[in-house]
């Protein structure tokens, strides 16, 4: 039975001095995907993603563009926006952190930090890096062969001086470590887990959380000399786009405790570390999750302006398909791990997986229906071995992904799914219903009923992965719209007998080289 709880997802908030590429695009499917899956599977979801469009490095590409950091952001948000909509995603809502609601929730929490004795005012000098809008230690640096430094992620860091708010986080250096203890489940996948318990136990030192020396950003209530650090700013919009700044409904409190980050492993330090000591100290409840997915290379190499190869979405889309493009992204890699992207193994998993065995699968068999039952769906016999298997592993199906998604093993998913319809094909052969109008019409009947009824639930369940596809495939089978969620799964809702279906046509065409 599905879980009836509520479901708060979302997507990290992408930083806006940049163009959307495959990466963007990537984290949105996966949240747009688990959304889509858990709606079918009958629980309340909150699906959030949206924009960050404070800090220093804002400041700076505005400059460079000749524009107001306003008149910048409002452009460059917009393209991810754009974006969102290109993917289909079904977002309840798209925050930017420029809005007059964040901008009150940012000072909200500021006042709980304050009000708990946890923020307090001193001087800062370190290593700051723009591109990363963080500091970091001096052992975390590595030199860049000209007498300067960078930080982890390659960003050029240079060494600052001014006055500063700080977080008091070494006063929860223990308590992150009997969360991470006590919810081992709250940091996935478990080697992520690890590398933040490590750091962690390495010593927390004061979180210097605010500056001075530019002013695009969220002003600190009572001294606006001061801005809000990137980080604490960014991260509250997770409590912003539910109402944290007023809590004048009852979305804050349904929602909250479900909420699950879907964030790239290049940011899984401020959600895993400093988050929940933000939230912990200013008396608010933490996550339910923290899961942090891995990049994607292109043919190997790391991907990059400067290398030329960055994957424009938008025109990968145009050009293959949204659903072939999802299911690609959804289906390469483990979610979680790091991959490389090639129009190779995108054309391989479109003309293998999507037309080969899914897309053959369907039309052959809808084709048989139109051809050899008047277009009619078949009224099933008595079953054999070989269709009460068959029916009884889709049937199950549902709890083997479900298990998967929870667990965000999205490509584990798919493969599950896959063994049916791989099975579904072999069932096929076997039975040879094309043979048997000519000898055993009712026997044939029974195995186009049966393989229609997998189809049915297999597309049932594809929903989430390929919408489109997955939509055109259950018109084809005329299913009503109000009967394609997971309740409709069970063997007593199957697709109605005698129904008069639509001229079979492919849903997924191969894609040739031209």
């Amino acid at each position: 039975m599905p879980n009836l709880e509520n479901y708060y997802i979302t997507t990290p908030i992408y930083y806006v001095n940049d163009v959307p590429h495959l990466g963007h695009a990537y984290t949105t499917i996966a949240c747009d995907t688990i959304a889509r899956f858990m709606r079918l599977d009958g629980k309340e979801v909150f699906f959030l993603t949206g924009t960050d469009e404070h800090g220093q490095k804002v400041e700076k590409s505005a400059l460079e563009f000749g524009e107001s950091p306003q008149v910048f952001t409002d452009r460059v948000s917009q393209r991810f926006r754009d974006l969102t909509d290109k993917l289909g995603a079904s977002n309840d809502d798209f925050i930017r952190t420029t809005e007059p609601r964040h901008i009150l929730a940012s000072q909200k929490i500021w006042k709980s930090l304050v009000d708990t004795g946890d923020i307090y005012l001193d001087s800062y000098s370190g290593w700051y890096s723009v591109r990363d809008e963080a500091y970091f230690a001096e052992n975390e640096l590595k030199s860049d062969g000209a007498g300067g430094y960078l930080a982890p992620s390659g960003g050029k860091v240079e060494w600052v001086e001014e006055p500063s708010y700080f977080f008091r986080l070494s006063r929860w250096q223990d308590k992150l470590l009997k969360l991470y203890a006590e919810q081992p489940s709250f940091i996935s996948p478990k080697s992520r887990r690890n590398e933040v318990i490590r750091f962690v136990e390495g010593g927390l030192q004061d979180l210097s959380v605010s500056r001075t020396s530019f002013k695009w950003g969220v002003p600190v209530p009572g001294n606006n000399t001061h801005i809000m650090y990137v980080w604490l700013d960014a991260l509250t919009n997770y409590l912003t786009a539910i109402g944290y700044s007023d809590q004048s409904g009852n979305t804050f409190q349904k929602f909250w405790t479900s909420a699950l980050h879907i964030v790239g492993k290049d940011i899984l330090r401020f959600h895993a570390v400093y988050w929940p000591a933000f939230l912990m100290s200013a008396g608010l409840p933490i996550p339910k999750r923290v899961f942090a997915h891995g990049w994607w290379t292109v043919e190997g190499e790391k991907m990059s302006k400067s290398s030329g190869n960055v994957v424009d979405p938008f025109q990968l889309i145009d050009t293959f398909g949204l659903d072939q493009v999802r299911y690609f992204l959804l289906r390469e890699v483990p979610f979680g791990s790091d991959g490389d992207f090639s129009i190779t193994a995108l054309k391989t998993r479109i003309n293998s997986d999507l037309s080969n065995d899914f897309g053959n699968l369907v039309q052959r068999v809808l084709s048989m229906i139109n051809s050899n039952c008047d277009g009619a769906m078949p009224t099933p016999g008595s079953y054999e071995k070989e269709d009460v298997e068959l029916l009884r592993n889709v049937g199950a199906l549902l709890n083997d992904v479900r298990s998967s998604v929870e667990e965000q093993a999205l490509s584990d998913a798919l493969e599950k799914i896959w063994q049916i319809i791989r099975g579904a094909n072999s069932y096929v052969d076997r039975q040879a219903p094309w043979k048997l109008k000519s000898t055993d019409q009712k026997r044939m009947e029974t195995v186009l009923f049966v393989l229609s009824e997998t189809i049915r639930k297999i597309a049932i369940l594809m929903q989430p992965f390929v919408p489109t596809s997955a939509g055109k495939i259950l018109d084809q089978l005329n299913v009503p719209k109000d009967s394609r969620n997971f309740a409709f799964l069970a063997d007593d809702h199957s697709v109605e007998s005698k129904a008069l279906l639509p001229k079979p046509v492919g849903v997924f065409p191969r894609h040739l080289d031209t």
